[in-house]
């Protein structure tokens, strides 16, 4: 390599070194200029990808005639010719410049190029002495000129601030971070795809809402000056597709940016992406079977199989998955039946297993710490945990004959939920009831819903019995890839400001949520 250099942390410092190296490719990018070469041209006829020439050559071995363009990620002199590996979304390629096939003036411009530059190549695909399939250049063009340098070690990125401020550099030396993203998309490519084969219509709602419901959390405000109110960010989208059903789309979906203005970890990001999705005339039953086709087309999309490699053991995410009920996993794992535990005995009981409280939590919030912290981590295998507390579960149907129970389930892998599904309550009398409950717990509980009372209006019109499922998407693709922190799986996570920086770059530290 002939270039080389380490990114500066932020764009407010500079090592000497790296301004030595933009000085002179601003040099070079002025003699080029001069010499009448356009530095940053329109476009480029290119015709196949760098692993499409490979793989055209290696069933062709002859007359294979492309033109590639990439960036220039090596570059060595040999005498009267020059080698180049270019780079495109598909892989590296080689490319042989000889002095008297390009044409001397073209030649001697390869010593303007630098690593990290753009270039197109046209030629013809042949293998060296050594087996490396090559693209024999005619002619070259200077497609972009990169003025500051790249990271130096091309083997990989390791300094997370840079990877996550900088992503595009870690998306250019780091393979991994590459196949993160492309599977990302591919998993959900796949989820649309279940989803439209049943007929399922994908609908938009609304971002900016009036009132933030359909899940317990604090929400991002703001205004809007031209109507002159105060809007939240959604926090979920789920009472806009009830409205849908409502309104007789019997089948809707939606993938969603969600915002909660809440604490962050390894697996809680305040803006996150949501799938949710909505069948009439179904239960939470038809919800869990959803589920494990959705996820296992995932599976499919991204890693080829249904079985994954994972550090607590290998995970078969094959249907059926393990069922258990939520008191019934509780009681296994404490020794106690809590489904009828007063106030008392949930903090006691809380105690006991080393879950913290803070404040005056109500009994649902003591719940939930106390599976999360007892339970949830136990569950490696796939495992739905259905039929939830009534009182952490407004917007469920009640379970028959079990009226402190209700129709939900949560699927749980390798120790981290991953969704939540239940058969919807359609019953408006008994939707304002859950919604006055909440009320009365907000003055214990921040994370709680408020009375929607246009969404009750809708209700009153009536909304057939349905089943709703939500998937994270940025869980489902921590899973699908090995990844362990959910800002490894989202291009560019919100992060503090760089120190000395005015402004609010992306960044923030983990904490508890």
């Amino acid at each position: 390599m002939t270039d080389g250099g380490s990114p500066a942390l932020d764009q407010h410092e500079t090592h000497e070194d790296e301004n030595d190296q933009i000085r002179s490719r601003l040099d070079k990018r002025r003699k080029l200029e001069e010499a009448g070469v356009a530095v940053y041209p329109s476009s480029y006829p290119v015709t196949h990808t760098a692993a499409g020439a490979i793989g055209a050559f290696e069933e062709e071995s002859e007359g294979v005639e492309v033109a590639l363009a990439g960036r220039i990620v090596a570059k060595r002199k040999m005498g009267r010719a020059t080698f180049l590996h270019i780079q495109d979304r598909t892989g590296r390629v080689q490319l042989y410049c000889k002095k008297d096939v390009v044409g001397e003036e073209a030649y001697d411009r390869l010593a303007l190029l630098d690593l990290g530059d753009f270039v197109g190549a046209t030629g013809e695909m042949f293998r060296t002495r050594t087996g490396e399939t090559t693209l024999g250049v005619s002619r070259w063009t200077l497609l972009g000129k990169a003025v500051r340098p790249l990271p130096e070690k091309w083997h990989g990125l390791a300094d997370k601030e840079i990877r996550f401020r900088q992503r595009y550099l870690d998306l250019l030396v780091n393979e991994d971070a590459r196949r993160i993203f492309v599977a990302r998309t591919r998993i959900i490519a796949a989820m649309r795809d279940v989803l439209n084969g049943k007929d399922f219509l994908e609908v938009e709602t609304p971002v900016l809402q009036p009132l933030y419901g359909g899940a317990a959390a604090r929400p991002f405000r703001t205004t809007h000056n031209a109507l002159g109110v105060t809007l939240y960010l959604r926090i979920a989208n789920e009472l806009y597709l009830k409205r849908c059903l409502v309104g007789g789309l019997d089948r809707v979906y939606e993938f969603a940016k969600c915002f909660r203005n809440e604490g962050m970890d390894r697996s809680h990001q305040p803006e996150f992406t949501m799938m949710e999705c909505y069948q009439a005339y179904a239960d939470y039953q038809a919800g869990m079977d959803l589920t494990e086709e959705l996820v296992a087309a995932a599976a499919e999309a991204a890693n080829g199989s249904l079985r994954l490699a994972h550090p607590g053991g290998e995970i078969d995410l094959s249907p059926p998955w393990d069922r258990v009920t939520y008191f019934g996993a509780l009681e296994a794992e404490i020794g106690a039946d809590l489904s009828g535990a007063d106030e008392a005995e949930l903090r006691r009981q809380c105690g006991e297993h080393g879950v913290e409280l803070t404040g005056d939590p109500s009994a649902a919030k003591m719940l939930d710490e106390l599976f999360s912290a007892v339970v949830q981590p136990k569950l490696h295998r796939p495992t739905f945990v259905m039929d939830h507390p009534k009182i952490m579960s407004p917007l469920s149907k009640g379970k028959p004959g079990m009226p402190h129970l209700v129709e939900r389930f949560e699927p749980v892998v390798a120790g981290m939920e991953i969704g939540n599904g239940f058969s919807e309550l359609n019953d408006p009398s008994e939707q304002r009831a859950r919604f006055e409950e909440q009320l009365r717990l907000a003055e214990r509980d921040e994370d709680t819903m408020t009375v929607d009372e246009p969404f009750l209006r809708a209700l009153e019109h009536g909304m057939p019995p349905a089943s709703g499922l939500g998937i994270g998407i940025d869980r489902l693709v921590m899973l699908l890839t090995g990844t362990r922190q959910i800002r490894e799986v989202v291009l560019f996570p919100p992060m503090r400001p760089a120190s000395g920086g005015p402004e609010p770059d992306h960044d923030q530290a983990d904490t508890e949520r």
